[in-house]
């Protein structure tokens, strides 16, 4: 039998047509390109099938060993890149069926009892995503820790806080980058929360309605390690929430990274100069002698958008789409691949330039105290001392609009003169009006002073392992 003749057998529709398909439409058509990545989840999900059919059955016992032994053999072609990928056959399964059925002839024509493709797919993006899932859960884990790590030695150097984009309230810079602890913590149990509905077993579905023969799915399901089997056999080979859910999760996660990474721009920009970058993750310019550009936190700020974009294109892919299975869903792949391999690369990048950043304690101080950061201290200060906070906020106004005109720091006013704004002022406020006494005084649960965020820094720690 000819080559062509064994690739035209593999087309079980072929047989039904009078022409053969152009080749712009076999181009256009064709997802193996893409879709070979599958091949690993591929070839388990058949040899759950087969094992399950033999257990059944509905193929006999050298059948299973005759697939066993070839797709043992089709995996070491793969590994060894000797594989001969053909676009005739379209896709990543229809490539191996065809390979099985030239090593172990019959039996390789009766692997596909009791399936579809529309279900064979459906599992084998399943397993593929799964895999992914759990090898991106330890990158989020590592953002995690470098952060911690960075925070740990920074817990008393003090930061500007901002609100719209202004000096708002002395932090520790610490604590600043515990908020994105607890940003990617999230994404973290979102991407657990994701894995629970990714891991549900399509497989025995068949093309949308089931199938006659006396398929074990849960035995399938098993082997294979979900955590159990689609209900429906229409949703199990049309849905792809947990793609869309994914992408959604991916999508959070890259916006928390281009949080970071706008932060990690301006700090690094010579008008804040809080943090200076290791070289290797910086590029020059091709004619101004003297930058350093942080390109790799501006490119993972701008990798957020392709991944969101991904999103949008896989909602817009699913809206329209009747009950069941369309070729519009081979569309799923491609945003869904990309999404993946971008959020685990910029993940892994963004882990270690955090981990090299220098810090600018003396710059960050002095930024802080340009910005009366204090003034809220202040007031605290004064409905201590029995002022109601709506007069305590109107008096420190004035004491700020008067140490502007004389360009100084509120702690740089003199004791009479903060009395004539309200005379319970004494010379105890200086200690308020200190960036340090600022921060001690937040002693709240998730506050800023060192006390609470060597408190957290241990919480993540023991979390984190």
């Amino acid at each position: 039998m000819s080559s062509n003749q064994l690739d035209k057998k593999s087309q079980a529709w072929s047989a039904l047509f009078s022409e053969p398909m152009s080749e712009l439409v076999k181009r256009y058509t064709a997802s193996v390109d893409f879709d070979k990545r599958l091949w690993k989840a591929d070839i388990a999900g058949s040899l759950a099938h087969a094992e399950m059919l033999a257990a059944q059955g509905v193929i006999g016992a050298q059948d299973l060993a005759d697939i066993q032994r070839g797709m043992a053999q089709i995996k070491g072609e793969i590994e060894a890149g000797s594989f001969e990928w053909k676009l005739d056959l379209e896709d990543v399964h229809l490539n191996i069926e065809a390979r099985l059925t030239t090593l172990v002839g019959d039996a390789g024509k009766r692997l596909h009892t009791g399936r579809s493709r529309n279900d064979q797919v459906a599992t084998d993006v399943r397993l593929w995503l799964r895999d992914e899932i759990d090898s991106l859960a330890p990158l989020l884990a590592d953002m995690q820790k470098s952060l911690v790590d960075v925070a740990e030695k920074n817990v008393d150097t003090i930061l500007p806080g901002f609100t719209h984009m202004q000096v708002a309230q002395p932090v520790s810079f610490a604590h600043h980058l515990l908020a994105y602890v607890e940003m990617f913590k999230r994404d973290a149990e979102r991407l657990a929360d994701v894995r629970k509905r990714v891991n549900q077993l399509p497989l025995g579905a068949a093309a949308l309605a089931g199938t006659s023969y006396p398929l074990d799915r849960e035995r399938v399901a098993k082997t294979l390690g979900f955590d159990g089997a689609c209900q429906n056999s229409l949703d199990a080979v049309s849905d792809r929430d947990f793609a869309l859910e994914f992408t959604a999760f991916a999508s959070i996660a890259m916006v928390h990274v281009s949080r970071l990474a706008e932060e990690i721009v301006l700090w690094m920009s010579q008008n804040f100069s809080f943090i200076d970058l290791a070289d290797r993750y910086c590029t020059g310019s091709s004619i101004m002698p003297q930058k350093r550009n942080p390109d790799v936190a501006e490119l993972a700020r701008g990798k957020s958008g392709r991944v969101v974009g991904h999103l949008m294109g896989l909602i817009t892919l699913m809206k329209g789409q009747p009950l069941t299975y369309n070729k519009d869903n081979q569309e799923d792949k491609e945003p869904l691949f990309d999404t993946v391999d971008t959020l685990r690369d910029t993940l892994r990048i963004m882990a270690e330039m955090v981990g090299g950043i220098t810090v600018k304690k003396d710059a960050m101080e002095r930024a802080a105290l340009r910005g009366y950061a204090t003034a809220t201290d202040l007031a605290d200060y004064l409905v201590k001392k029995g002022l109601p906070f709506r007069d305590a906020h109107e008096v420190v106004a004035h004491a700020v609009k008067t140490a502007i005109a004389q360009g100084k720091d509120l702690s740089e006013l003199p004791l009479a003169t903060l009395q004539g704004f309200n005379a319970t002022i004494t010379d105890d406020v200086f200690g308020v009006l200190s960036l340090a006494g600022s921060l001690n005084a937040r002693q709240v649960l998730g506050g800023t002073a060192p006390v609470q965020v060597r408190a957290q820094i241990a919480r993540h720690r023991q979390r984190l392992g």
